[in-house]
């Protein structure tokens, strides 16, 4: 999804294993690399690398928003990275605000299942069956939004390991990409 700013969104369902602790802290996968989303788009593994030594370089950081209001932040991430599966967020929801407090709230009853990023594409091609690899994003926010664009992707809880099912299916995914890129 792309507003007239340029601003892109992809969305990322969370599931059970997302939790919500008692300082509000929360902790998951807002993207993964090599799946699919609902518009076509595949994220490539490196894609966010450069926008967040950016980030960092200038003393910025990337936002948490409630469903990319910009006039609604609700937590800080504390720790956005990249890792062999994907966008890792770690922060906390602000209790402190209204919002945050509600998100929390909705989190841990489970009305809301999903991350999702804004960012502008810096680079990209169009693989040979036709889906859109994102080789580069700067990356300005991650949301907690009511409908995830990435249903296949999945949040663990802090210090949960990955289901072996899950690196199956990640493996297949890293095998698609290559493929692809092998053509690009």
């Amino acid at each position: 999804m792309q507003d007239d700013t340029g601003l892109e969104r992809k969305f990322c369902r969370f599931d059970k294993d997302l939790t919500v602790s008692d300082t509000a802290g929360i902790a998951g996968y807002a993207s993964l690399f090599g799946a699919p989303d609902q518009g076509g788009d595949v994220v490539a593994p490196g894609a966010y690398g450069a926008s967040l030594k950016r980030l960092a370089g200038d003393g910025r950081r990337v936002k948490m928003l409630w469903q990319h209001d910009p006039t609604q932040p609700i937590g800080i991430w504390d720790e956005v990275r990249e890792d062999a599966r994907g966008l890792y967020v770690r922060g906390r929801i602000l209790d402190s605000v209204e919002k945050g407090r509600e998100a929390a709230a909705l989190i841990a009853a489970g009305a809301i299942e999903g991350l999702s990023i804004g960012y502008r594409t810096l680079r990209a091609a169009r693989g040979d069956d036709g889906r859109r690899l994102l080789k580069e994003l700067e990356l300005w926010e991650v949301s907690l939004v009511t409908f995830p664009m990435l249903s296949s992707a999945r949040v663990a809880a802090k210090g949960d390991a990955l289901a072996i099912d899950g690196l199956r299916e990640l493996a297949a995914i890293f095998g698609d990409a290559r493929r692809d890129l092998g053509r690009g």
